[in-house]
């Protein structure tokens, strides 16, 4: 199709819509960006990355097989003591964490 005239927006034919057809002859910024308003922002794309060199299992590594050989007796027996062996750097509430533990996840929700 021949371009009838520039109606200084777009190069299309007067019959058409000048903003809907054709190339344009202006194309503005990118426009504004999340960096452009925070620019020292921590960047989070190095967390994307799956190389092997960052696997610390390595290759041969089984998580199936790892996983179905955990006692869970002896883990959950861990958990509880770990829960109410009160610490005198930290003390537990009434003899145990768990009040602690909800009340941190409540804070950081």
């Amino acid at each position: 199709m021949e371009s009838k005239g520039n109606f200084g927006i777009n190069d299309s034919d007067a019959s058409q819509c000048p903003f809907l057809s054709g190339k344009q002859n202006t194309v503005g910024g990118g426009g504004v960006k999340n960096r452009d308003w925070w620019p020292n922002e921590l960047k989070l794309n190095i967390l994307r990355q799956h190389s092997p060199k960052s696997d610390p299992m390595g290759d041969d590594f089984d998580y199936a097989k790892e996983f179905n050989s955990i006692n869970f007796a002896e883990l959950k027996q861990d958990v509880l003591n770990l829960m109410t062996d009160s610490q005198d750097w930290w003390p537990a509430d009434y003899g145990h964490y768990g009040g602690f533990m909800i009340r941190m996840a409540w804070h950081s929700a």
